[in-house]
């Protein structure tokens, strides 16, 4: 995690799920509890380095989302917010407006789904779609801009919680 004046976000794929229906619906599996676990580890860490202060941490409304978020708000001590419009299939174009909508230099976490975590990403840095990175369950791509417009943010880290 890089630290200095940039605005950060980091862009967090839920952890594993089981399947099932309503997709809205599924669960975390005891990997994906284990991975949440694991990932709120490492972010408390970085809180206690002085990163992360004044931490937003919003999640899509589906369980799975809302169940690795929950992981993470204990582990930093904040409360989860859900977001309607960062559900799998929501437009990341939307999501990119209303990240220019929010106040400056506050960092925000969004808990997401493929295939928008990964589109958003590409959008964020890249300034067009289908160009993100994969992102494995409960990966987190951590990224700095002085301004949320299309293709002005850079890739400043990338982690992933089978890879520590």
């Amino acid at each position: 995690m890089n630290g200095d004046a940039t605005n950060t976000l980091l862009i967090m794929r839920h952890a594993e799920a089981a399947m099932g229906v309503p997709d809205a619906e599924r669960r975390l599996t005891l990997r994906g509890a284990q991975q949440a676990e694991q990932v709120a580890a490492w972010l408390a860490g970085c809180a206690e380095q002085g990163e992360l202060a004044g931490l937003r941490l919003l999640a899509s409304p589906y369980h799975r989302a809302q169940q690795t978020a929950q992981a993470v708000g204990r582990a930093l001590n904040v409360t989860v917010e859900t977001l309607g419009l960062i559900t799998p299939e929501d437009n990341p174009r939307e999501v990119n407006e209303w990240l220019l909508a929010q106040p400056e230099r506050q960092p925000l976490l969004l808990v997401s789904h493929m295939p928008l975590v990964a589109d958003l990403t590409g959008l964020m840095v890249e300034g067009r779609l289908g160009c993100g990175p994969g992102f494995s369950p409960a990966a987190i791509a951590e990224l700095k801009a002085e301004v949320w417009a299309s293709g002005c943010a850079t890739l400043a880290g990338f982690f992933q919680p089978e890879l520590r």
